[in-house]
């Protein structure tokens, strides 16, 4: 076998429909588009979300919700995933630069620290925000918080 002899398998392959030539080959006249409008018309382009004049979906469904915005958006980081990393390299300061070389963060995120969990050692803890219920567990712990202007 080489590659003069190679073929398509048997009924793989067809000739194509040759659309407009004459009423003998049953293609003709309209050319399979039938008889006037736009859809028989060349240069005919169905608009997107087109459903052949029935009410399209994106006007059915109903418009909801409120994207503000000046919104903040926070990376959240729980008080036990800040006493795990603190156990694991031993710190006594947990900032940015910290949570970065964890690959908790990246340089754009801002930081919210959240109180799930518990802190058994005092940190000085540097975030963005810091929820109420964290701030109170980091002070009980002993340690302290500094708020990052952002």
């Amino acid at each position: 076998m080489d590659l003069s002899n190679l073929q398509p398998n048997p009924g793989s392959t067809h000739s194509k429909t040759r659309i407009g030539r004459g009423p003998g080959s049953g293609k003709g006249g309209t050319s399979t588009r039938g008889h006037k409008g736009a859809k028989s018309r060349s240069g005919y382009k169905r608009k997107i979300g087109f459903e052949g004049g029935q009410m399209p979906l994106q006007r059915r469904l109903p418009k909801f919700g409120f994207k503000p915005l000046a919104r903040i958006e926070y990376r959240p980081i729980n008080l036990e995933k800040l006493q795990e990393l603190a156990e694991a390299k031993n710190l006594e300061k947990i900032g940015l630069e910290e949570l970065r070389a964890a690959g908790m963060i990246n340089r754009k995120h801002l930081v919210k620290i959240l109180a799930k969990g518990e802190l058994n050692k005092a940190l000085t803890v540097e975030a963005h925000a810091f929820s109420k219920a964290a701030q109170e567990a980091i002070e009980k712990a002993g340690g302290t918080i500094v708020k990052i202007e952002k």
